[in-house]
């Protein structure tokens, strides 16, 4: 038999190799050590196997099925409950009910399934749209999505993290650290709560544990993600830069679906720019302004409708003496573009880029050197101050700009735009140039990097900049095909 494991005071010799344990008996056994939602389970023939239920007695023997389920039901935060079947011979998870609110209803499902010949596991329904998370942890990598059972990495759209890194994470977002630390070799399902709940009153919640061979578990970080929407786009890039151990303005999230928490290192300037983060990019639509704002009035000010706005941010200043983008290009190299002071006019497209001091372009550089290995293709913000540089904004995949060319493509014309009329002048021409199948030429001196570059790359637009070789000589344009 394998060595015994301790790590979070749970013993590996719960899913021995040697023999296959029912779901149930190792769901008994983990209640010894950890946080488990009440429950009782019932063999096939409706016998009673286990019961863990708050305020009687371990495996507490009730007098009939209707009386357990009452009890479960009573014990429950939200007086619902919910079913999982599974087979003797085939132990993976077959029928899951949840939120059942009625013991007869309980009851009846449970005779159904077990006159199928299923074992079943009555627990307390915990509540998925409490602003937490469900996931599975395995090999070193950890899978969760909020609003959804662990069964959500059976879906697309959940986040995907390595252990520690997810464990830091979380612990940022929620003001506590979860249990996530178990032995690579134990697939282990989980949920984790802003309010304790469980057998033992806590914020991790275990559903399920198997023991495998150590396997090596991919992990890709990318997003937009369920999690990253939950807390918006830029929330979620942040955390992630701040996770890998990168310089971020010190930030306070005030978030529709979880406290408000910071994260971050003070720049000591004493000024604050406040930001939304929208739930997926939107480049350039959204409000930044500098100086605090009421974040109501904010968005009720730019006529911002729905919930597309999952968080406002409160981010301190940077002493700006440099600040600018980066971004991947198609061949995996680093674009740069930058400005001296600040950039918010530069990402509007309303400030060419300037020649950058070679101390700040290696620093960039070295950022996006460690990034790339660790995420792939990026794109980010940055600011520079004297001596470091912070990461303001952070986004995964990289884009197909080359110096003047924003999106490839050969196009039947192009419809010149003169960069001067802004970001939302851009915006209202993009539907007209996508029905009648034309490029976007860019009138003006803009960066690549720009949020209007941005835009016209989602979009897939073919765009490209034409820059007057003159002033006094609109008419004259250097192109680049």
């Amino acid at each position: 038999m394998r060595a015994q494991s301790t790590r979070n005071g749970v013993s590996s010799r719960l899913v021995p190799r040697t023999r296959s344990p029912l779901k149930d008996e190792v769901l008994d056994k983990l209640a010894e050590s950890a946080n488990v939602a009440q429950f009782v389970s019932y063999g096939p023939d409706l016998t009673q196997r286990f019961s863990r239920i708050i305020g009687y007695e371990s495996n507490c023997r009730f007098p009939s099925v209707s009386g357990a389920l009452e009890a479960l039901m009573n014990r429950s935060s939200r007086q619902s409950i919910n079913i999982r079947s599974f087979h003797a011979q085939i132990p993976k998870r077959s029928e899951f009910l949840y939120g059942i609110q009625l013991v007869s209803d309980a009851e009846s499902h449970l005779r159904r399934l077990a006159q199928n010949g299923f074992h079943t596991i009555a627990n307390e329904t915990i509540d998925v749209n409490d602003g937490g998370v469900s996931g599975v942890s395995y090999g070193g990598v950890v899978e969760f999505a909020p609003g959804d059972t662990p069964k959500c990495v059976e879906k697309p759209g959940t986040a995907v993290l390595p252990s520690p890194m997810a464990a830091t994470m979380l612990e940022t977002v929620y003001s506590f650290r979860p249990t996530l630390d178990w032995d690579e070799s134990l697939r282990v399902e989980f949920s984790i709560h802003p309010l304790k709940c469980g057998l033992r009153h806590a914020h991790t919640i275990i559903w399920e544990i198997e023991e495998f061979e150590a396997a090596e578990v991919p992990c890709t970080i990318r997003w937009p993600n369920h999690f990253s929407r939950l807390l918006g786009d830029k929330t979620f890039g942040l955390l992630v830069a701040h996770t890998l151990g990168f310089r971020i303005p010190a930030t306070t999230v005030i978030s529709r679906a979880v406290s408000a928490f910071s994260f971050g290192l003070r720049t000591g300037t004493g000024e604050f720019w406040i930001r939304t983060s929208p739930r997926e990019p939107k480049p350039g639509f959204y409000p930044t302004e500098f100086g605090w704002r009421d974040p109501f009035s904010l968005i009720s000010g730019h006529n911002i409708t729905g919930d597309f706005v999952a968080s406002i941010l409160s981010q301190e200043s940077v002493d700006m003496h440099y600040s600018g983008a980066l971004v991947t290009t198609a061949d995996g190299t680093p674009y740069l573009e930058g400005v001296t002071g600040r950039g918010d006019e530069f990402m509007q497209g309303r400030r060419a880029p300037e020649s950058l001091p070679p101390q700040v372009v290696s620093a960039v550089l070295k950022a996006f050197e460690n990034l790339k290995s660790r995420l792939g293709p990026i794109r980010f913000e940055w600011v520079f101050d004297s001596e470091k540089l912070w990461i303001i904004q952070l986004h995964c995949g990289g884009n197909t700009s080359t110096e003047l060319v924003i999106y490839p493509g050969l196009p039947t014309s192009f419809k010149s735009f003169n960069v001067e009329d802004g970001i939302e002048a851009l915006r209202e021409l993009i539907p007209e140039v996508k029905r009648t199948g034309q490029g976007i030429l860019l009138l003006g001196r803009i960066g690549i990097t720009s949020h209007l570059g941005d835009l016209l790359r989602r979009a897939k637009i073919p765009s490209r900049i034409a820059i007057p070789s003159e002033p006094s000589a609109p008419e004259n344009l250097r192109l680049q095909f």
